[in-house]
């Protein structure tokens, strides 16, 4: 039987007006078997 997969990984979220969403992004990223960071990069959203 597979065992679940527990390594690193980086997930890497270019942006652009998303402020409304990234909160749930984060939230189910988090939701994620493994050790996994997140980078948000915001291209100059007026957004904020």
């Amino acid at each position: 039987m597979p065992t679940p997969w527990s390594g690193l990984a980086l997930m890497i979220v270019p942006t652009y007006n998303e402020k409304e969403n990234l909160a749930r992004l984060v939230e189910r990223l988090r939701a994620l078997p493994g050790n996994i960071h997140v980078l948000i990069v915001d291209d100059g959203s007026p957004d904020g």
